[in-house]
């Protein structure tokens, strides 16, 4: 009966852990949604730095992403805009 007892309770610590990890992964896709583009710029102008190039045009368009995401961000939203999250 101990034994059984044990499986039982390891099973239900890897669905906490399932749960957890994909509200994780939720989090992360609404923070990618609103800042994607400006983590993409900003680490395309360092690798351009490192790479011995002017990276000072994608740390522009960094910026101008940023803005973007701000202005996204402070535009009020319901569940009808769900989808139309383009501008």
């Amino acid at each position: 009966m101990n034994l059984l007892s044990f499986r039982k309770q390891r099973g239900q610590g890897m669905t906490e852990y399932i749960i957890i990890v994909a509200l994780i992964a939720v989090a992360a896709i609404g923070a990618f949604r609103y800042f994607g583009q400006t983590a993409r710029s900003q680490v395309a102008a360092a690798a351009q730095e490192v790479a011995g190039t002017d990276g000072s045009s994608m740390n522009k368009a960094a910026g101008e992403a940023a803005k973007k995401s701000s202005e996204q961000a402070s535009k009020d939203k319901g569940m009808a805009d769900f989808a139309s999250n383009k501008e």
